[in-house]
């Protein structure tokens, strides 16, 4: 396996915090990007019935998050620059506490295996952005739950966090730029 992990950049935090916005301008701004894989997994699963929905069968979900993380970090190989991931397979060890799920060991090794770079951008919660819909079912609280969970969790597998600023998109994206090492586009 190609040791890439110190160009693929992970985006992490609690639900309702800026981090697919933040995706969305680090793709418009040329950058390769791999997108979260809860709110995917939740649409295809309603569109066909399925049963892997958190609020249906979260050991099942977490298991199809882990996959679509599995793939992504792989298909990032492909791109000759930096990645940014919106959530990392750590995000699923995060999950499945949350939820008071066992960990099995294929998750956790599956984190030690797939690794992204040292540094790993945490959008913390963010009350003034945070909004419910039909795929996010959150509450505020559950979201600060989330956060403290995946953040540790990454801090448990050895990344250091950088938090976000509570500022507008742009100012975000020189941020990651800037702290990243990467050229302005």
């Amino acid at each position: 396996m190609q040791n890439d992990c110190d160009r693929f950049f992970a985006l992490t935090g609690g639900p309702g915090s800026g981090k697919t916005t933040l995706i969305e301008a680090l793709r418009a701004n040329g950058f390769a990007t791999a997108t979260e894989a809860g709110r995917g997994i939740i649409r295809d699963q309603m569109a066909v019935g399925g049963p892997a929905l958190p609020w249906q069968d979260r050991a099942l979900f977490a298991e199809l998050m882990l996959s679509w993380e599995l793939r992504s970090w792989r298909a990032a190989h492909a791109e000759p620059g930096p990645v940014f991931f919106d959530r990392g397979v750590p995000d699923t060890i995060g999950y499945l506490r949350l939820c008071g799920l066992p960990v099995p060991d294929h998750v956790t090794g599956a984190a030690r295996k797939f690794r992204y770079a040292r540094r790993v951008f945490v959008a913390p919660p963010w009350p003034e952005i945070f909004i419910q819909d039909e795929e996010r079912k959150q509450t505020f609280d559950e979201a600060e739950r989330t956060f403290r969970s995946v953040t540790g969790v990454y801090a448990e597998f050895g990344y250091d966090l950088l938090p976000l600023p509570l500022a507008p998109v742009q100012e975000r994206l020189r941020f990651i730029i800037d702290q990243a090492g990467l050229p302005q586009t």
